[in-house]
């Protein structure tokens, strides 16, 4: 009873829910009285319940009373095998409302479905006196209680649809679940899942990006058009369609577009959202499928149960969306460097809620002061503590400081500018923990660049060869954490020869579950020494990740790389 009292309150949006149980006998009403969710006996609300259990009718009584007794009252009766009153449901809210007829409705279904759970109570104990009767009272207990068992299989359907869709998070989550708890009881033929956007209603099954026809009878159609689907939205109530018995010579679909000529029978359930309606759900049988009192109660609340989950994944794919923009507005176009190859590849989380931290940067340094020599390249592979849209605010802002104290610190070291990016992210408090190799690469004699790196805590750059030995720059200083007190900051420097490849990753690439991470940077060596001698630098990318890290990334990765080309000899005529 307790579960009927807050499916009710839930269904009509009501403060509080509750069974009142008629006395029996010369019991006193107090004591038979049932309280699951008000938190303690109102005499009005009784005397309420006590005017319905006497009516037998149900009472919808709008806002009434003054301050802190006034409150809104609906009631049903409950019957039992004979019609006899066993008590009310009944809802209170304590808030200016009026009930609508749906509210009405809904809560008479609620209602006759608790009434058949309180019969099957009481047919348990009839069924143990009917097969002391007669042959003929056997077999009608039998019947009532095969009714009893499926009323029951309903009871837990809901129960399982309350667990299952409230931890859902994507909407091919919740299409998934929903399709799992009916195959069991209802065992409909099929099953769709609409939603509305911009005035029209799009299956779930639709392929994704537009790029593909969709399949056949999945096309979006208008809200307002004739079929029973979008009549349900429109009205916001549950419609059931029965093809006629003498239909079969012209056969068309049934409900929407999508559900075949095959069907008999389909339900059209509008999932009601907090402010609008958001879509429906349409269940099809291919035989006349008997939809009762007991089983509209079923499904009504079924649909409520799958529009908060639908609700609650629309949004979390709204933030993901928004911290995916985020994200790939702030990974840099890579500069035009004549002298030297640039490539960099960004793979994104395999679950679409993972947004990350990494990031990579690339831009030319001005010269010293009064040197005049050609420009240097910054190039930088970070990645930020965090998977939400605030570790990518934070990645985009750390990207733009770093920027910026590179050209405070023209012709210093890059441990000079991650030392003020550190001192500014102390000086703002910005929270901001985390790995980056920060490098600054300049030219100088016979094709050769000067590299100059510093690491705080990121995994060691990879330095490939013309003769395709691969080398670990492994000296590194501590990560960057608030937590952390300031420590000296250091650069090292390395001449690169043409036809050197240097190869910068997040960890991402190679950390794995499971698996040590020195032997993933390992087997990404061996990988990048076996790659063919010229392969353009963007494919040398795409072979790395594909050899290193497995079809579903659980964190987003990120390479770039730079080579510097072997000079082509230009004959002389």
């Amino acid at each position: 009873m307790n579960r009927f009292a807050r499916l009710a309150a839930r269904l009509l949006s009501a403060q509080h829910g509750l069974v009142w149980m008629k006395p029996d006998g010369e019991a006193s009403e107090e004591a038979s009285e049932n309280w699951p969710v008000l938190p303690e006996p109102d005499p009005a609300v009784v005397e309420c319940c006590r005017r319905v259990a006497e009516s037998g009718r149900s009472r919808f009584l709008p806002y009434t009373g003054r301050g802190g007794a006034a409150f809104a009252f609906a009631g049903v009766p409950l019957a039992g095998i004979s019609g006899e009153l066993l008590g009310v449901l009944a809802v209170v809210d304590r808030r200016p409302r009026v009930w609508s007829t749906d509210d009405m409705r809904d809560l008479s279904d609620l209602a006759a479905a608790c009434s058949a759970q309180m019969r099957m109570r009481t047919r348990s104990e009839g069924g143990r006196q009917a097969r002391e009767a007669a042959e003929d009272a056997a077999q009608a207990a039998e019947g009532e209680a095969s009714r009893a068992q499926e009323l029951l299989g309903r009871s837990e359907l809901l129960l399982r649809a309350a667990e299952d869709l409230a931890d859902t998070s994507s909407l091919d989550d919740v299409q998934q679940r929903v399709a799992d708890l009916v195959s069991g009881d209802l065992k409909p033929t099929r099953m769709d899942l609409l939603l509305v956007r911009e005035g029209m209603l799009h299956h779930l099954t639709e392929p994704p990006g537009g790029d593909l026809p969709p399949l056949p009878g999945t096309e979006s159609f208008a809200l307002g058009s004739h079929w029973p689907a979008a009549a349900a939205v429109r009205e916001n109530r549950m419609i059931v369609v029965v093809r006629p018995a003498g239909a079969d010579a012209a056969p068309s679909p049934l409900a929407t577009p999508a559900f075949g000529a095959e069907l008999r029978t389909a339900v059209c359930l509008p999932l009601r959202g907090t402010r609008d309606t958001l879509g429906v759900l349409v269940l099809g049988w291919d035989t006349r499928y008997e939809i009762g009192v007991d089983e509209r109660a079923v499904l009504a609340t079924l649909a409520v149960y799958t529009a908060q989950a639908v609700e609650r994944a629309v949004h979390l794919d709204d933030r993901v969306s928004v911290a995916r923009q985020l994200q790939q507005a702030m990974l840099t176009e890579l500069p035009d460097a004549p002298d030297l190859e640039l490539a960099a590849l960004y793979r994104p989380a395999a679950h679409e809620d993972m947004v990350g931290g990494d990031w990579y940067d690339a831009y030319p340094l001005p010269a010293p002061p009064g040197t005049g020599g050609p420009e240097a390249l910054a190039l930088t592979v970070g990645d930020i503590t965090g998977h939400d849209m605030g570790a990518a605010a934070i990645m985009g802002q750390v990207r733009s400081m770093l920027r910026q104290a590179d050209h405070d610190h023209a012709g210093e070291g890059p441990h000079e500018a991650l030392a003020a990016l550190e001192h500014a992210c102390r000086r703002l408090d910005l929270p901001a923990s985390g790995t980056v190799v920060h490098a600054h690469l300049s030219p100088a004699a016979e094709g050769y660049w000067q590299l100059r790196w510093s690491n705080a805590g990121h995994p060691a750059p990879l330095l490939s060869g013309a003769d395709s030995t691969v080398q670990r720059l492994e000296e590194h200083d501590v990560l960057l954490h608030p937590a952390l007190p300031p420590q000296p900051r250091t650069s090292h420097s390395r001449l690169l020869p043409p036809g050197s490849t240097l190869l910068l990753y997040t960890d991402g690439l190679v950390e794995e579950r499971g698996q040590d991470i020195d032997s993933q940077i390992d087997r990404l060596s061996q990988h990048l020494a076996a790659a063919p001698p010229g392969l353009p630098l963007y494919a040398l990318l795409q072979s790395l990740l594909r050899a290193t890290s497995g079809p579903e990334a659980h964190d987003d990765t990120v390479l770039f790389a730079v080579r510097i080309p072997i000079p082509i000899p230009i004959p002389i005529p």
